[in-house]
């Protein structure tokens, strides 16, 4: 097997991935503290064409060398939006009809790998800080908790691990 060139890729222009048809799904970051997973999570929701990214509380906002480092330049393909608490963001994404999922431990979680997403709605997830996770009272506002099923040792994954596993679920399930 051949590597292919990054010529050879095919990959859209910035301006025509800004026209191009969006997966139906906000990302919001609720107090993620890493820049280096700020720009990671920009760079996946690049690649799998999300709609929008959210950033609440001390999550930093482009322009910034270390969100930088990690998007690649997908900090200005994928639009954005600051808040300064995430909880008015999930409120503001619930009344346009998104369907809003926490991805935290809980009590009545769903395992992402028996998520079934309905292709005709609209969805947000929201991913928490690298410690506390998402916020309990974000989490209460939430219209229902993902859970990535974990066999290990330790009990969650890196946020940018997170946001990686569960954006290609949901591209998966909601793409043409």
């Amino acid at each position: 097997m051949r590597k292919l060139k990054i010529t050879e890729l095919n990959r859209l222009t910035p301006e025509s991935y800004k026209k191009s048809k969006k997966t139906p799904l906000v990302v919001v970051l609720d107090h993620v503290r890493s820049l280096n997973n700020v720009g990671s999570v920009f760079r996946t929701a690049d690649a799998f064409r999300i709609e929008s990214i959210f950033l609440c509380g001390i999550t930093a906002c482009p322009p910034h060398a270390e969100i930088h480092k990690t998007a690649l330049g997908a900090e200005d393909s994928v639009d954005w939006r600051y808040f300064e608490d995430a909880l008015p963001a999930v409120r503001s994404l619930q009344q346009q009809g998104y369907i809003v999922c926490a991805i935290e431990q809980a009590e009545g979680s769903t395992l992402l790998d028996s998520l079934e997403l309905d292709k005709t709605k609209k969805y947000a997830v929201v991913l928490g800080n690298e410690v506390k996770g998402v916020q309990q009272t974000v989490v209460d506002a939430c219209d229902r908790c993902i859970e990535i099923p974990q066999y290990g040792t330790k009990h969650s994954l890196n946020v940018s691990v997170t946001a990686g596993i569960v954006l290609w679920d949901f591209f998966r399930q909601l793409s043409d």
